[in-house]
Formats: C-alpha cells, sequence, structure tokens
C-alpha cells in the first residue's frame, strides 16, 4: 500500500468505512535513522483514525529498535514490521519478503523492535537515540506535546505485529510462522501469495489456514489478506478459515463503503467523498516544498472507475492539479 495509504487517504477511509484498524504505509527504517526527515510525512495522523498501526520495514535491527521508541513518542497505537512486500526494491535489499529466507534477522529484528518499545516505557525519547537525527528528534517531540494526555505516558506497551506472506518462492506458511512464534508477535498478518507470485493468481486462503493451525494455540493472532471484496466476505473467511480477522487493501481502493456490513447504505455521494478527500490532500501537502498533486490522481481514477463513461472522466481527471480542478470534472458530469 506503499504510496497509498497515507494520512488524507486514511482519515477518508476511517470516517465513511470505520475499519477496525488502519495501518499507516509503511516507512524505511534506514531511512529513518539516516535522517531523512521527510518520512515523518509517512506517520501523520490525527485522532480520527484511532487505532492506528505505524509500519515500517528494513534489515537493521538496532535502526528497528529507535524507529520503535520514536514511534511510541508519536503515539501509535501499534508497531507492524513489514515482512511481505515483493517489490524488488525491497526485496533485494533483504527486506520485505526477503526476510523469510533469513528467519533468524527476522526474529532478531521483531526482538529489537520489542526491545525499542520497553526503552520508550522505561524512559528513552527519540532524542537519546544516537541515530535519529536532532531535526527529526524535535519534530517527533513537537508532535508528541499535541498529543492527548493519555497518548503521552510511557505506562503502556504498544503491541508489535509482523505483516508477511506465505514463503519466498513456495508456500511455507506453517513453517515460517513456527519461526516467528519464538519471539512472540501480537500479530502474524499473512498474505495469501509467495513473493514469487507479486500479485498474480489467486491467494491461497488453505495454506493461511495451515498456519492458522500452527498460530492458534498461542497468545498470537492471526489474521488473512488477499482477494477480500468487502468487509461481509471478511466474516466469511475468517469464520471459513479460522482466524482472528482479515485485512483489506486493495479493494478499498476509491472505495471506503468496503469496509461497512452489506445493506448498511452510504451516507454520501462517493464523488462528494472524493472531493473531500482531494481538498484533505491538497490542504495537508500543499505547503511542503516538493509538493505535486500527482499522486491524488491516481486515487481519482479509482472513484471513478465504475461509471459508465470512466475513460473520458479519468483522462480529464488525470489533467487536474487543484480541488477546483476535479470539482470543475465532477461538475461537467453531473457527478456532484
Amino acid at each position: 500500500m506503499d504510496g497509498v495509504t497515507d494520512h488524507p487517504y486514511r482519515y477518508i477511509q476511517k470516517k465513511y468505512g470505520n475499519p477496525d484498524v488502519v495501518y499507516t504505509e509503511f516507512t524505511s527504517v534506514e531511512g529513518v535513522c539516516h535522517g531523512a526527515d521527510r518520512l515523518l510525512q509517512d506517520f501523520l495522523f490525527d485522532e480520527t483514525q484511532r487505532p492506528i498501526v505505524a509500519q515500517i520495514y528494513g534489515t537493521t535491527p538496532q535502526f528497528f529498535r529507535e524507529t520503535a521508541t520514536l514511534l511510541c513518542q508519536l503515539g501509535f497505537d501499534g508497531i507492524d514490521i513489514n515482512m511481505g512486500c515483493p517489490a524488488k526494491n525491497v526485496a533485494h535489499s533483504g527486506a520485505g519478503a526477503a526476510l523469510i529466507t533469513t528467519p533468524d534477522l527476522a526474529k532478531t529484528i521483531v526482538t529489537q523492535t520489542k526491545a525499542g518499545v520497553t526503552d520508550w516505557a522505561e524512559g528513552k525519547s527519540a532524542i537519546n537515540c544516537s541515530h535519529i537525527s536532532e531535526t527529526i528528534a524535535k519534530e517527533v517531540q513537537k508532535r508528541h506535546t499535541a498529543l492527548p494526555a493519555e497518548y503521552q505516558s510511557r505506562n503502556q506497551v504498544i503491541p508489535v505485529s509482523v505483516k508477511t506472506r506465505i514463503g519466498y518462492d513456495k508456500p511455507m506458511a506453517a513453517e515460517w510462522v513456527q519461526h516467528l512464534l519464538e519471539v512472540e508477535p501480537a500479530v502474524i498478518a499473512l498474505h495469501g501469495r509467495t513473493l514469487k507470485q507479486q500479485y498474480s493468481g489467486l491467494a491461497d486462503w488453505d495454506e493461511i489456514a495451515r498456519a492458522a493451525e500452527v498460530i492458534k494455540h498461542t497468545n498470537t493472532l492471526v489474521f488473512g489478506n488477499g482477494d477480500t471484496k468487502n468487509r461481509n466476505h471478511a466474516v466469511e473467511l475468517s469464520q471459513k478459515y479460522n482466524i482472528d480477522g482479515v485485512l483489506i487493501g486493495r479493494s478499498s481502493f476509491g472505495n471506503p463503503y468496503v469496509f461497512l456490513p452489506e445493506g448498511e447504505r452510504p451516507k454520501k455521494n462517493i464523488f462528494q467523498v472524493a472531493l473531500e478527500h482531494t481538498q484533505l490532500y491538497q490542504d495537508t501537502y500543499a505547503h511542503h516544498e516538493r509538493y505535486s498533486f500527482l499522486p491524488m490522481r491516481k486515487h481519482l481514477g479509482w472513484y471513478v472507475r465504475s461509471i459508465p463513461n470512466a475513460k473520458e472522466v479519468r483522462r480529464q481527471l488525470f489533467q487536474t492539479n487543484t480541488t477546483d480542478d476535479v470539482k470543475h470534472v465532477f461538475l461537467a458530469y453531473n457527478l456532484l
């Protein structure tokens, strides 16, 4: 979901679909610990999005530990370690789904991330982390002081979870999760494809179920993911395959109502939602030095994909640069 689930997207999904939990797009711990302060943009959220889990990836255990402390200070409700991304630039570095092939490193990463949470509970902050720059530490402290009082407390130890796949080049979910269970993540979320499959073919829910059999006698929850159409479908899958929950990703593109129970009518025209999303995107990022409207256009394409003249409307939306431009296109096609 990199490049998709930013703050405006999550706000809209939560407001109109009310998913039980939301995750940030994944962010590199190497980037954070090498001083890339622009990555803090990935960790923007507001109180309406809770419970919210910060998703991170990388290969350096110490960087996971220090980033975990930073995320606690930012007030997140959980930390998720991405061990499932199949993208070449991620996997070739040994991160994402490539960690399936290095279980010892994967376990160390979970252990160090949990240690970073403990560090926060015991009084450590971003400013005390040797690989967190002063610029980033100051911004983190600024955001921390703006949190509600209950999220400034160090008393609550937030959970650490893992999002992964059923295998690298072949399904081996049961064997793989046995390694992860040794370090007791709060949740293991399994996408029903191997790294080699990328997003091709159908998700293998039977393989997810085999892993769930291994996990169910532990304190770790198991979530499934892959080809889920809507909330009702998610409930069916969770019951059929004996898992604790289902993550919905691509089905939410341009459709926050995907999280609502079947029969619950949308409260607002989807194109009004799209316009609200566009305005929030513009308000959130327009003041940034490298601001571009381009990333918003893909969302607009998803919002209109089911209308009869979608191709022509999409062509015009892909030429827009402001909320007013988008509104003009919607009005021209009587969508508002």
